[in-house]
């Protein structure tokens, strides 16, 4: 198979910032015909046109009937890349379990949804790429175990997906802790404190980038013979 993105169509759930959209303007800059797919249309709207992508859509990933809305006047997909996700933290004794329950949802769910949406619409010499997360192999304690397991269940999923679905390829990328608009949500206030912390410990000492991550995100779609694999791109995060 060419690893040639040249006129390949990208579609990208989560691309409208992050490390999704850092994956999708490099795509694009490797002659792909990216279209991303977000939680809200006004912004995947403006994001498309701000970066001159071939398209747009809108879904929420834990309501399948949006997924399926999104790509129905898709004719075909090279390449999908499932990166949407939030932070689900909660204590398994404390949190709600329909909230705990987002972290699948979002995740596996979302993508048996998306790939049984889209069915013979994916091209066979493509490739499907999951995110999983440095909680996958070392969680924490701080409320994240749920999380944890399905960031560890996406890896098993790629695995089992890339016989089940041979010869698409289907692999997922695992980034360590990359300075995202996600990140910053995510810590609100103590953001600050917790990179400086943690850059302290980290070999590199800086966290990564969205750039980084989105560049490992097009190497597993162009490089033909990755498969079944989990990348990690995290600066060495998981040796410390």
């Amino acid at each position: 198979m060419s690893s040639n993105l040249q006129d390949r169509t990208v579609v990208i759930f989560g691309g409208t910032s992050g490390i999704g959209l850092a994956a999708a303007q490099q795509a694009k800059a490797a002659g792909a015909q990216v279209i991303v797919v977000g939680f809200n249309a006004e912004g995947a709207e403006r994001v498309a046109a701000e970066n001159g992508f071939t398209g747009w859509r809108a879904a929420d990933v834990t309501r399948p009937e949006t997924i399926t809305a999104a790509l129905t006047d898709i004719p075909h997909v090279d390449h999908l890349v499932l990166l949407a996700g939030t932070f689900v933290a909660g204590k398994i004794l404390d949190a709600e379990v329909d909230y705990l329950k987002r972290a699948f949802d979002e995740r596996i769910w979302a993508a048996v949804h998306t790939l049984r949406a889209l069915g013979d619409r994916m091209a066979k010499d493509g490739s499907v790429t999951f995110i999983s997360g440095a909680l996958a192999d070392r969680p924490s304690a701080q409320g994240t175990a749920v999380l944890a397991a399905a960031s560890a269940a996406m890896e098993a999923f790629a695995r089992g997906l890339a016989l089940e679905m041979a010869p698409v390829r289907v692999n997922t990328l695992s980034p360590g802790t990359t300075d995202t608009p996600l990140l910053a949500r995510t810590l609100g206030a103590h953001r600050d404190a917790y990179v400086a912390a943690l850059t302290e410990k980290l070999p590199q000492r800086r966290l990564g980038t969205a750039d980084e991550a989105g560049a490992a995100v097009v190497f597993l779609m162009s490089n033909g013979f990755m498969n079944g694999e989990t990348l990690h791109v995290d600066g060495g995060a998981r040796l410390v």
